[in-house]
């Protein structure tokens, strides 16, 4: 005998009539609304009404059958039969992420831990950035010999200083100029466009834009020096610094004066005149707006940008003050040239401390051994002033000299932890003709070859990476060492297929035909008066920018005259990571084409 329950399910039929009634209930709910509505004399609206039970009875009739099927008989078909539309397609959605998150479990995959990772690894950074401890090593994941160059210059005399507030750079030079350049993005930065929204045969896209662009040319004149009303300089402009969040940028010069300009159209909004001599360097505390200056009346000057208003003064050195850097602390360090110290302002506490150098460079020691045989070591260089300095993070600084040299400094110790000498070579020794006056000087004196100065000093801060510049034609690279407590060579900035292998270090050319053959295969012609760094992308996922100021002559005098082009040099560096997954795509490639028998 047959009955409904023992019918199988996919015999069951369905009557329109059972499938469209609604329970008791329900009905009675929709009565009593439909009463309430015609007392208070509202219009009933049955095209709506109709609507929502037309899709509740199209829900009842198709996919009500296929989940019941996919059920397996597991319930009963009454234990669905009451539901609404909405309430279905509720309990679908719910099935469906409760499948969803059977399958993740299965695979191991948590999306809350790996949240959780990423804020914890974030906050580790976080905590020592504001601590001021170094905590990225990306030297080794740069790819330096594979960097894109790129010139660009205005008709200037040398280029003395270059700020960076990406994507702007900001130029200075002695020709009293101030020029606001746009770099070109990256082809890996722009958007690829969409193949299904594309014609058959689309267009190929222009070649991205290598060389910055020209946006704002400002000069001064030495004509208005004795004028006090006049917003500009009056002489050589040595330094510019420009603020992080893009609103300011100030320039120093050889007139004594200060200036500070709105970033985006360089209109002078202040002239400070509190130096009493060149003003040298410049720099921006980290994240904020407060700006400190050095200068060659031997003193360090305080500002307060968002009231263009002069804070305070710093005494200490002992000569002109030549170099100066920050971080996020409220400290800033700087060196004294002749004097030969480096010196850490304490802002708050109104103290500071003392670094003195002087060092010998590192080079041969003498021997107590009066039999002892000399050694073809080379010899050691005096180092006569400190003219360079930037820090790596608040404890930990580097220092570059006139004697070459290069130290690594700790604010723990009073004397350099590591020093590299001759860390960008020597010059060749000068020929008779140029060392004397007469007109037939002896062929027989000898000159001595002459270390080169470190011009240019630049760091990543809070990470291992340090980057100098002199007049040798290339900007070398160097790292901290795991330990912190040595300086290594990691090579030099090289353009790509350049034809050069491994870095030539300083000290391995020193014949004629060593320098012949190094200077053919400069990147750089001229002495690299400043460098400024910045890392493209999220926490430098795309690689490193590095621009380099480059003259004919030193920014702080004509000392020497080197063969060249005023202007600056754009180094895009990629990440190694880049390099490192098109060969293993290539690889793929060649390996799919073997097996296809190609």
């Amino acid at each position: 005998m047959s009955s409904f329950f023992t019918v199988p399910a996919s015999q069951r039929k369905r009557k329109r009539n059972d499938a469209a009634a609604a329970p008791a209930t329900k009905r009675r709910n929709t009565s009593k609304g439909a009463t309430r509505n015609q007392e208070k004399g509202t219009p009933i609206r049955p095209g709506r009404d109709e609507s929502i039970s037309g899709s509740e009875s199209e829900d009842d009739e198709g996919p009500r059958r296929t989940s019941d099927e996919e059920d397996g008989g597991s319930g009963s078909e009454s234990d669905y039969e009451d539901e609404t539309g909405a309430e279905r397609r509720l309990r679908l959605a719910e099935r469906y992420l409760e499948n969803i998150k059977g399958e993740v479990d299965e695979a191991g995959f948590d999306a809350a831990e790996i949240d959780r990772d990423l804020l914890a690894e974030r906050l580790i950074e976080d905590v020592a950035e504001t601590k001021g401890r170094l905590y990225r090593h990306i030297a080794s994941d740069l790819a330096f010999d594979k960097a894109s160059q790129t010139q660009f210059r205005a008709d200037t005399q040398a280029t003395t200083s270059i700020a960076i507030c990406p994507p702007y750079v900001y130029t200075v030079s002695k020709d009293l100029t101030l020029i606001k350049w746009e770099l070109p993005i990256l082809a890996t930065s722009l958007p690829h466009p969409d193949p299904s929204k594309t014609r058959k045969h689309p267009k190929k896209p222009p070649p991205p834009r290598r060389r910055p662009t020209q946006l704002i040319f400002t000069k001064g004149n030495k004509n208005k020096s004795q004028d006090p009303a006049f917003q500009h300089h009056t002489s050589s402009i040595l330094t510019v610094a420009a603020s992080s969040d893009g609103r300011f940028v100030a320039t120093g010069g050889a007139d004594k004066r200060l200036i500070i300009w709105s970033a985006s159209d360089l209109k002078p909004l202040r002239v400070c005149m509190q130096h009493r001599d060149a003003v040298t360097g410049l720099v921006f505390r980290r994240g904020t707006n407060q700006l400190y200056s050095s200068s060659k009346d031997r003193t360090i000057k305080t500002w307060s940008l968002n009231e263009l208003a002069y804070i305070e003064t710093l005494f200490g050195h002992q000569d002109g003050v030549v170099d100066i850097a920050a971080l996020a602390q409220e400290r800033c360090l700087s060196v004294g040239a002749r004097d030969r110290t480096a010196r850490l302002w304490k802002v708050v506490e109104e103290t500071q401390l003392v670094f003195r150098g002087g060092g010998g460079g590192g080079g041969e020691k003498k021997s107590r051994n009066l039999n002892s045989t000399p050694s073809t070591k080379t010899p050691s260089y005096a180092e006569g002033s400190i003219d360079r300095v930037a820090l790596i993070d608040e404890e930990t600084f580097v220092t570059g000299a006139d004697n070459g040299s290069l130290s690594l400094w700790n604010i723990h110790k009073k004397k350099p932890v590591f020093t590299v000498p001759l860390a960008h070579g020597l010059d060749p020794p000068l020929r008779p003709e140029e060392a004397f006056a007469e007109e037939a000087p002896n062929q027989k004196v000898p000159g001595e070859p002459q270390p080169r100065w470190i011009t240019a000093l630049a760091t990543v801060p809070y990470s291992d990476l340090i980057v100098s510049g002199s007049w040798d034609g290339f900007v070398r690279v160097w790292k901290i060492g795991g330990d912190r407590r040595r300086l290594e060579a990691v090579g030099r900035v090289e353009r790509v297929n350049s034809g050069t292998s491994d870095a030539i270090m300083s000290n391995d050319v020193l014949d004629g035909v060593g320098l012949m053959v190094a200077e053919e295969r400069t990147s750089v012609r001229g002495v690299i008066n400043d460098i400024s760094v910045f890392e493209r992308g999220d926490r430098g996922k795309d690689g490193l920018c590095i621009v380099v100021a480059v003259g004919t002559e030193h920014r702080l005098g004509r000392w020497k005259k080197v063969k060249g082009k005023n202007g600056a040099v754009v180094f895009d560096v990629p990440s190694s990571r880049l390099f490192e997954a098109e060969g293993d795509e290539e690889g793929l490639g060649d390996r799919a084409n073997g097996d296809a028998g190609i």
